[in-house]
């Protein structure tokens, strides 16, 4: 099985269409890993989700939370919000443009990776245009996060961060940045969608991506800003748009997904990924008579089409076929969360995967292994040719 016409990073959980696995059918006992505990289906998992929804106005006074205007969010949030300029080796002229925020008081600025990729000289002007160099001090490619260090900057003015998790659609939303050089623009608008993956933008498909949707208007030079909410809090950065310019339809990283890198991010620069070691695809992708035919017994869940040789998985018995429904104690129901919970974990950390094999369910500890940093090798793990 050749998957390199795929283009994908492969040695974590990753929906690998057109990979084919191995029917199972029925999973008796003796056919489960050794040290496998089957489990029954009142067997707890916690939702993907967290089911406790944050409290809402009722519909008759949904009014009240539509601001009259949104000047006093901007301006609240102005002082936190900077330019980037960058500039590549052996240019003379100004490069990229970009947006970013203060995350503290010590001068750490946040961005988008791609703002300052391949960048020579990284200059942040702030708002009361105060114009500092900038030195790179972590980037996640994946993720598309970048982090900045103003060394010489007083007086900076932080700005807060939500919790992303309790944004729910229609949500109203702030965008700042500078699109087109235009510097500060602001623009609102609401979440429109939200845990938008790989198939929803086209960007590298070997990234992570769990994007908020917005109708805020984000066009090119908004990369790296920030998504606010009504108490002028990030939820999100601004990171893509779908088509040539602002249609409606742009993509921010949400800043829970941010502060669970930024720890190693400042620390060691860089963060390492754990790996599961095997391809999926959704089991939701596919027709009832493939599920039968594979023998599939869940609607819902993540199917192994293929395990990396001596990987993690391989190696506590799991196999082609076998529908991975929870990870570590979460319910897990698409291929994209497992890619997370998998890549996030730890190298090493031992986690209780449940899997069902054919009628049977069953958690298997895993020991998680380390996530290839070279794409091509990290590919070459499911590959049979050298």
């Amino acid at each position: 099985m050749n998957l390199r016409k795929y283009g994908l990073v492969l040695w974590v959980a990753m929906a690998a269409l057109g990979c084919k696995a191995k029917s199972t059918g029925e999973a008796s006992r003796e056919d489960l890993p050794k040290g496998a505990v089957p489990v029954t289906s009142a067997a707890p998992l916690t939702p993907a989700t967290p089911s406790a929804a944050p409290a809402r106005l009722e519909p008759a006074a949904a009014g009240a939370v539509a601001p009259i205007s949104f000047a006093p969010i901007a301006r609240k949030a102005d002082p936190s919000v900077v330019t980037i300029s960058t500039r590549a080796a052996g240019s003379r002229s100004a490069g990229g443009l970009g947006t970013g925020f203060i995350y503290d008081d010590t001068g750490v600025v946040l961005t988008n990776y791609h703002v300052i990729r391949r960048a020579a000289q990284i200059v942040v002007q702030l708002s009361d245009e105060r114009a500092f160099e900038a030195r790179v001090i972590g980037h996640d490619e994946s993720t598309d996060i970048g982090v900045l260090k103003l060394d010489d900057a007083k007086d900076l003015k932080p700005i807060a961060l939500a919790d992303s998790d309790r944004v729910e659609v229609g949500d109203w939303v702030v965008a700042i940045g500078n699109p087109f050089g235009l510097s500060h623009t602001v623009s609102a608008g609401i979440v429109s969608a939200k845990h938008r993956g790989q198939s929803d933008v086209p960007l590298d498909p070997s990234g992570y991506y769990d994007f908020l949707q917005t109708d805020a208007s984000i066009n090119p030079g908004n990369s790296g800003g920030p998504l606010l909410n009504l108490d002028g809090e990030v939820v999100g950065v601004n990171t893509a748009i779908r088509g040539g310019g602002a249609q409606g339809i742009g993509f921010a990283i949400p800043i829970n997904l941010v502060k669970q890198l930024l720890p190693s991010l400042l620390k060691e620069g860089h963060f390492t990924r754990s790996a599961l070691g095997v391809l999926i695809q959704d089991v939701g992708s596919l027709t009832a008579r493939e599920r039968e035919a594979r023998g599939i017994k869940v609607a819902k869940g993540v199917l192994v089409t293929g395990v990396a040789p001596n990987g993690p998985a391989e190696q506590a018995g799991l196999k082609a076929g076998d529908v991975v429904v929870g990870f570590d104690g979460k319910e897990v129901q698409k291929g994209t969360l497992l890619q997370w919970l998998a890549s996030t974990a730890g190298v090493g950390k031992k986690v209780t995967v449940r899997v069902q094999r054919g009628e049977t369910a069953f958690d298997k500890d895993v020991t998680l292994g380390k996530l290839p940093d070279d794409r091509r090798r990290a590919r070459s793990m499911f590959e049979d040719e050298p």
